[in-house]
């Protein structure tokens, strides 16, 4: 009876060992990865014009210890497109993923673009926002040659 419960401690010493180990691999890995940070998540156009410009920057830094590769941005609507940098973006660099929205649709703007990349928070949502009021219509100049002439009296 003795000599088992020796052999379960061992086992549990050795198992205890083996864990420790891989915890201390896996942190020790997480300090050499990328970590994307944005400056802001949100851009609020406020109130614009249709035909105005739906252009719009989010600026991030890769704050991990690696090269950061943004594998992909997708948005949740056709009316807005990003774009992004396709290179490796270094420890410690900035970088922009651009925005632009097609203004020409009016109403209220509530979308987002999702980012993946080969950070350690690998999806990050950005959103936009704001909403697009109708072009004014422009006054029709007066047509001098339709006036209509008063008849003569007799």
């Amino acid at each position: 009876m003795k000599k088992l419960l020796s052999v379960c401690m061992l086992l549990a010493f050795v198992f205890a060992g083996v864990a420790q180990d891989a915890a201390t691999e896996k942190s020790n890995k997480k300090v050499k990865e990328p970590e994307i940070t944005f400056e802001n998540l949100v851009h609020d156009y406020g109130n614009i014009t249709q035909g105005d410009n739906g252009e719009c920057e989010f600026v991030f830094k890769n704050t991990g210890k690696a090269d950061l590769i943004l594998t992909n941005c997708r948005s949740s609507c056709g009316c807005t497109v990003p774009s992004w940098p396709k290179d490796p973006i270094p420890p410690g660099k900035k970088a922009v993923i651009k925005v632009k929205y097609n203004t020409n649709r009016v109403g209220a703007i509530n979308k987002t673009i999702t980012v993946e990349s080969n950070a350690t928070n690998n999806r990050v949502i950005l959103s936009i926002k704001g909403n697009v009021a109708a072009k004014p219509l422009e006054a029709a100049p007066e047509n001098e040659g339709s006036s209509v002439k008063s008849s003569e009296t007799r």
